[in-house]
């Protein structure tokens, strides 16, 4: 295994705490939708399920390729798709932990050199959450911290909507 980079272990602190305040909520708190089409606690998480699988196979496949591109997907469609609403809380939450927790495991092997090579061809000003210009040399290492960040975001948007619902 790889040095225990700082974003690794940053996704695996993250993921175990806010795991613990998940739990402590009840499906039907989860489960309320704040506006029509606004995501319900569970479709957010559902979705960082969804950004999790996607960017399991983009980090992976980064190792061996000479740029930066990869598919984007229709992120409301794949939350409606798989109806995370009607999914048991506690078993969508470990789903989203134990994956997160992986992810955290495959970032930790991808050898620094290899995470901070500079690639001029990517698309990260169309995939990332904060857009990387074109123009500018992209790195695996910035695409995985984006993907920490944007996880974090939308744990804050889940403690937003809870303190709301108290």
């Amino acid at each position: 295994m790889t040095e225990d980079v700082e974003y690794a272990r940053e996704l695996r602190t993250t993921v175990d705490r806010a795991a613990v305040e998940l739990r402590a909520m009840p499906d039907e708190v989860a489960s309320v939708r704040p506006a029509p089409g606004k995501w319900s606690i569970k479709e957010i998480i559902g979705h960082l399920i969804d950004s999790a699988s996607h960017n399991h196979q983009r980090f992976v496949r980064a190792r061996w390729q000479d740029d930066l591109v990869f598919q984007g997907y229709q992120q409301d469609e794949w939350v409606a798709a798989q109806q995370y609403q009607s999914v048991p809380w506690d078993e969508l939450v470990t789903l989203w932990q134990t994956y997160n927790r992986h992810l955290a495991r495959v970032m930790a092997q991808v050898p620094l050199d290899v995470a901070r090579r500079e690639h001029r061809r990517h698309n990260l000003d169309q995939i990332a959450w904060q857009t990387l210009p074109v123009d500018r040399p992209a790195t695996l290492e910035y695409f995985m911290r984006d993907y920490v960040g944007h996880l974090k975001h939308h744990l804050r948007q889940v403690a937003e909507r809870r303190a709301a619902l108290r």
